[in-house]
């Protein structure tokens, strides 16, 4: 019997079981396909909620990656670093059809070499071995990135954390990016190195689960090898401008010159401080556009109408 191919009949494995795990297995069991969650323990809420599978896995063990991935079409990875190279791995042995990587935040094209990006955690790696096994004679994987910017979750109450997410990135909690919305502060970057304005490209994470969702309905053989999708594009000086509008409050605002960045960063590093050290990183790659492009091809592929950032701002903090 020859594997089922038909997006009717798809199985799909979401790898973790964090806050956007949740949110795809959400949107995802909205369809027909057969959805089972790998997480390293046991998530109830997940079968009750969504009606999903959970398998408990090892991501130590290829063998066992391997038997859980058995008959999977589509493997969508919330994990990153040894654990997700070792799920592309496992996926390629068990002859998954596609792979989705954990490459959410930002565009490919916009990053760092490889060796020199701070927030690299075997990403580079994941990605040479994803186009190393999709030009495979024997069994080729196809692999497609999702690339969304920045979640608006990076400003909620709590930050990030508060919906499970973030670990990787290092920006975790309320006002570890650019604004503290609740304390009414702000510190970003001034411009380019060029003197131009610095825009950055934004989707609520909500919205990702639905465009990935949707996407999944074009088919997967059809995909390209990366999808871009926006709720909002923006200038770092508009996003706390809008954040002080819809708070009705005055910030405080700090802006950073270039060079100041790279100071800062030179200071931190010889003081050791390392939680400074990142988060004037996040800083620096905003400048040099790594969350920032102009053109999607999802946003009108498909029948998904995200949410404004002002709006998602509202929703979440109303006025002070």
């Amino acid at each position: 019997m020859g594997r089922r191919t038909s997006t009717a009949m798809m199985r799909i494995a979401i790898a973790g079981a964090g806050g956007f795990a949740s949110l795809l297995a959400q949107e995802l069991s909205r369809s027909a396909y057969a959805i089972i969650v790998l997480s390293t323990k046991e998530h109830p809420e997940f079968e009750a909620n969504y009606d999903c599978q959970v398998a408990v896995v090892d991501y130590t063990v290829l063998e066992d990656l391997q038997f859980a991935l058995e008959g999977v079409d589509l493997v969508i990875s919330t994990i990153s670093g040894a654990e997700q190279l070792n799920l592309i791995d496992a996926a390629r042995r068990a002859r998954v059809r596609c792979f989705v990587p954990s490459e959410f935040e930002g565009s490919i094209s916009r990053r760092p070499p490889a060796g020199t990006d701070p927030f690299d955690n075997d990403s580079s790696t994941a990605l040479d071995q994803l186009r190393h096994w999709s030009q495979s004679r024997q069994h080729s994987m196809k692999y497609t990135v999702f690339s969304c910017g920045v979640f608006y979750e990076r400003f909620a109450p709590g930050g990030l954390q508060a919906f499970n997410m973030g670990l990787a990135c290092r920006v975790r909690n309320q006002g570890d990016y650019m604004v503290d919305v609740g304390q009414g502060i702000a510190e970003v970057p001034e411009a380019t190195p060029q003197g131009r304005p610095i825009y950055i490209v934004m989707t609520s994470a909500v919205d990702v689960a639905r465009f990935v969702a949707a996407a999944v309905e074009l088919g997967i053989d059809t995909w390209p090898r990366e999808f871009k999708m926006r709720g909002t594009r923006l200038t770092t000086q508009r996003l706390h401008e809008i954040c002080s509008e819809v708070r009705g409050v005055e910030f405080e605002v700090i802006t950073i010159p270039y060079d100041q960045i790279e100071q800062w960063l030179r200071y931190y590093e010889q003081s050791r401080d390392e939680a400074k050290w990142y988060s004037m990183q996040h800083l620096l790659q905003t400048a040099n556009g790594r969350y920032t492009f102009g053109e999607t091809n999802l946003n009108d592929a498909v029948d998904v109408q995200p949410t404004s950032f002002r709006q998602w701002l509202y929703n979440t903090w109303g006025p002070a």
